[in-house]
């Protein structure tokens, strides 16, 4: 291979790199940065407006916790749904046992997570509301007083 080739290649390839990156963010798939500040966003507005209005606003799908494919969810530590951004009919559902299609009960790990660590990455899967397929999952989540408020991102 020559000088030119070689460079040619490597042009290529980089773009190749940048174009894939560019399709992840033309998808409107957020980040596990973005994943986070929402999340903390969250427990802020929960702590300076009470619950209630948090509930009502995580649930709120035109409010400020919709991002892309992002949304919040807020869990009671029973596994009860308090909030959900993406399908209000889960609020007041308790989904301990839920599993995942491998078989993980992810509800009851997350509560338990949450109890016990605070803050914290989870890994599932799980459908996205966009595409409808079931996909990997990343989860956020922090504790705040008796619930842990998550919010995930798609692999």
């Amino acid at each position: 291979m020559n000088k030119k080739t070689g460079l040619t290649l490597a042009l290529a390839l980089a773009l190749s790199g940048i174009t894939a990156l560019n399709a992840r963010a033309a998808e409107g798939g957020a980040t596990e940065e973005q994943a986070v500040a929402m999340v903390k966003k969250g427990v802020a507005f929960m702590k300076a407006n009470g619950k209630d209005k948090g509930y009502a606003e995580i649930s709120n799908k035109a409010g400020q916790f919709i991002f892309q494919d992002l949304y919040l969810v807020a869990y009671g530590l029973d596994g009860t749904v308090r909030a959900h951004g993406a399908n209000i009919k889960m609020v007041g559902k308790n989904l301990i046992d839920l599993k995942d299609v491998d078989g993980k009960a992810f509800v009851k790990e997350r509560v338990e997570m949450a109890a016990s660590k605070g803050s914290f990455w989870q890994d599932y899967k799980f459908t996205n509301p966009e595409n409808k397929k079931i996909e990997p999952k990343r989860m956020y989540c922090e504790k705040y007083e008796d619930m842990a408020i998550c919010g995930g991102i798609y692999k």
